[in-house]
């Protein structure tokens, strides 16, 4: 409950937070067509899509496995080991954009 808890009141605003102050900033000193900032929100919205559609599942199977099963099941392993995987994918994007963001390239 507690993973859930930080989710809703922590990390989910927080998500919002950082989307509603990036597209302020690249508003009021860029352009929303500046081809980096296209490409960062491109990236933040497969980063968004992908976290939704695969990571959070895998996520959630990884707490209902854990609570069913416990900690040393194979079962659990592999959605621990699955979830791992998917939650180093969705930082792919968030790295391309901090690179995007630092180096401002002209694409």
């Amino acid at each position: 409950m507690e993973s859930s808890f930080l989710d809703d009141r922590v990390a989910n605003p927080a998500y919002l937070l950082v989307l509603v102050t990036g597209l302020t900033m690249a508003w009021w000193h860029w352009s929303y067509t500046t081809r980096w900032i296209a490409a960062a929100i491109v990236l933040y919205v497969v980063m968004l899509l992908f976290g939704l559609a695969v990571y959070s599942p895998a996520l959630t199977r990884q707490i209902e496995t854990l609570e069913r099963d416990g900690p040393r099941s194979a079962a659990y392993r592999s959605a621990a080991s699955r979830a791992t995987t998917f939650g180093i994918a969705v930082m792919v994007p968030i790295l391309a954009i901090l690179l995007l963001m630092v180096t401002k390239p002209s694409l």
